[in-house]
């Protein structure tokens, strides 16, 4: 079983050690950071599944880096916890304007730590599970119907997008051409299988690299398409 990764930012040495402790006793993988700015760049190059940020910090601010994460197209759902030794009422909000998912004040029980993280990752686990997905360069948004390649965002019809949303959905399965056909142009539609074929390729010219030689939608001859993970 893969370990779920999680990111430490606290500039206090004594606080990232208590946590990493208990973090990796409970079988997280852990990182440490103790900026803002090696934080925000963390996030970028490890993807982790959760960042546990303290708000003051050396360089950025917990506000100003949760700030960057949520602007930035591949990493702005990465779950953020924030905690800080301030309790008033108005640092809370603004924290969760921000888009942070949670927030613990110190001093904090190292359970109530564990069971913040165990609920924060469930809940947006299973969010991005039916609504967000990414593959290599691509992402697909089926919430806001949206898809992006190296951030720019990919012009896309509305049979082309619930064609690719259905094959994402199903990703590793091949789906015939007759059942892409009754999915998304209904059973009492009267055209061709080759409508299918026309639409694939139109979707691949927008979102592989190389449309003829693709390494997201691979044809399966004679049967239909599955949709890969790619590289």
């Amino acid at each position: 079983m893969i370990k779920q990764k999680i990111l430490i930012v606290d500039d206090e040495e004594h606080i990232q050690e208590l946590i990493k402790f208990n973090l990796e006793n409970n079988g997280y993988n852990v990182l440490c950071v103790d900026n803002g700015i090696s934080a925000l760049d963390t996030v970028k190059s490890q993807k982790p599944d959760l960042v546990l940020l303290d708000l003051m910090l050396p360089g950025m601010d917990g506000y100003e880096v949760c700030r960057e994460i949520r602007k930035d197209i591949y990493i702005s759902t990465t779950p953020i916890i924030m905690i800080t030794a301030k309790s008033e009422e108005f640092d809370k909000v603004l924290g969760l304007e921000l888009g942070a998912d949670d927030y613990i004040t110190k001093p904090f029980s190292i359970r109530e730590m564990l069971a913040r993280i165990k609920a924060v990752l469930r809940r947006t686990e299973n969010k991005q599970e039916y609504v967000f997905h990414k593959f290599g360069n691509i992402i697909i948004d089926l919430e806001k119907h949206e898809v992006r390649k190296n951030n720019n965002k990919v012009e896309l019809t509305l049979k082309e997008f619930e064609l690719l949303k259905i094959l994402v959905k199903n990703k590793g399965r091949v789906l015939t051409r007759d059942f892409l056909l009754d999915k998304i142009w209904g059973y009492e539609y009267i055209g061709e299988t080759r409508t299918v074929d026309v639409h694939i390729r139109h979707l691949r010219k927008k979102i592989e690299d190389d449309d003829k030689e693709p390494k997201y939608i691979e044809t399966i001859r004679g049967i239909g398409y599955r949709f890969n993970i790619g590289e």
